[in-house]
């Protein structure tokens, strides 16, 4: 007993360092976006087309990663998973056009998608153990990984590196520190005589609920993100230095409030938990549509932010107990996330074409309110075992 309380306690440093490499990926990647625009000579709509292509990538690739999973074991498939995901980073800098810049980004998108739903399913199984909220933090861990690797991408940004060298050589770090920190992970396997997940599979009703929830967080959470600088700069008329720093309040706070959040699920649990977070980002929505300064847009993001941060981990943490298979019900709820963060760019902009900006906030708002009600969806749930008669296993890491 005390032997496998050991071996989740690692498991959950281990998923946590997971996170946070998982994220270095993407904060190494967007910090250089301009250098790839600039080097390949790219529109705004031929960059925007080919910033589509990570999203479809992850989307489609997703529901693969519950069979990966069954048949290599969790640790391995993760491990396997998340050394393709960086290794791809490298991918995009070398591309000398737009259509192999396209695919590669596809490649990039596909390998992350199934990286997180691993990872996630592998943090799904670790809070089971331990019997407390911890997801919450690992995804907090994501974002400081994310934000400390852009800090790097910024400083090589401005000593004008080479994003070819600089892809390179943080794919290869973060390669090997992805191997060596998933070896504690949990070592889950199905029993000998369960059939494996399909290939492509609907997630169970449960999880299309959860997905629900999500797919309102990650509306708002690419709406803020893509068009807060826009909505401060057209509506409130601030300085493109101020603009900017839009983003940096609405990121700040939610990986803030995504590291403090299981102390507050543990509290409250998940459904209180979201309902208040739905109430935050309401009324940060309600602080955005009504500003006609900066000085009271910004905080409407940043409690727009502190709403949302929490809202998807505890969809992860409910579709991992709503089915027999975690994994196909992660990439369920994942996939409709994903298409959530695909589409909400597009239909702000829509919106904002065919009346206004504040008017597509407006429906930013709607789809925060509408995280009060639809809470109940993430009732914590009993995990339904694979077979009652070979639950998973763990295996110590040599």
């Amino acid at each position: 007993m005390a032997g496998e309380l050991r071996d989740v306690r690692r498991a959950r440093v281990s998923v946590a360092l997971v996170f946070a490499v998982h994220g270095a990926v993407t904060g190494t990647f967007v910090t250089r976006i301009p250098w790839i625009q600039d080097h390949l000579g790219l529109s705004p709509g031929q960059l925007g087309l080919a910033l589509v292509f990570p999203a479809v990538g992850a989307s489609l690739a997703m529901p693969l990663a519950g069979r990966i999973v069954h048949r290599l074991g969790a640790r391995t498939a993760l491990r396997g998973l998340l050394a393709l995901w960086c290794l791809s980073l490298a991918l995009p800098a070398l591309s000398p056009h737009l259509v192999l810049l396209c695919l590669t980004l596809f490649l990039y998108g596909a390998t992350a998608g199934m990286a997180d739903v691993a990872m996630n399913a592998q943090g799904v199984e670790v809070e089971e153990r331990l019997g407390r909220s911890i997801m919450s933090g690992l995804h907090g861990m994501w974002s400081a990984g994310g934000l400390v690797a852009s800090a790097f991408g910024v400083l090589a940004a401005h000593r004008q590196v080479d994003a070819r060298l600089e892809y390179a050589l943080t794919a290869l770090v973060l390669t090997a520190i992805g191997l060596v920190v998933s070896r504690g992970l949990l070592d889950v396997r199905p029993a000998p005589e369960e059939e494996a997940p399909p290939r492509f599979a609907l997630p169970p009703r449960a999880a299309l609920l959860i997905g629900l929830v999500g797919f309102c967080a990650v509306f708002a959470e690419g709406a803020a993100m893509d068009w807060g600088g826009v909505y401060l700069r057209d509506v409130t008329g601030s300085a493109a230095g101020t603009a900017a720093a839009c983003y940096s309040a609405f990121a700040a706070t939610m990986a803030a409030a995504r590291l403090a959040g299981d102390s507050v699920v543990r509290r409250l649990g998940p459904v209180r938990t979201v309902r208040l977070s739905g109430a935050v980002a309401t009324a940060g929505g309600l602080l955005v549509i009504a500003s006609d300064t900066p000085s009271t847009a910004i905080p409407g993001f940043a409690l727009i932010g502190i709403g949302i941060a929490v809202v998807v981990p505890l969809a992860f943490a409910a579709a991992g107990r709503a089915g027999s298979n975690p994994s196909q019900s992660i990439a369920g709820v994942a996939t409709i996330t994903y298409t959530s963060g695909l589409i909400a760019p597009a239909v702000i902009g829509g919106i904002a074409q065919a009346s206004s900006l504040t008017v597509s906030f407006a429906v930013v708002t709607v789809l925060t309110a509408a995280l009060i009600p639809t809470a109940t969806a993430l009732r914590h749930r009993t995990r339904v075992h694979r077979t009652p008669a070979a639950p998973a296993h763990l295996e110590r890491t040599g």
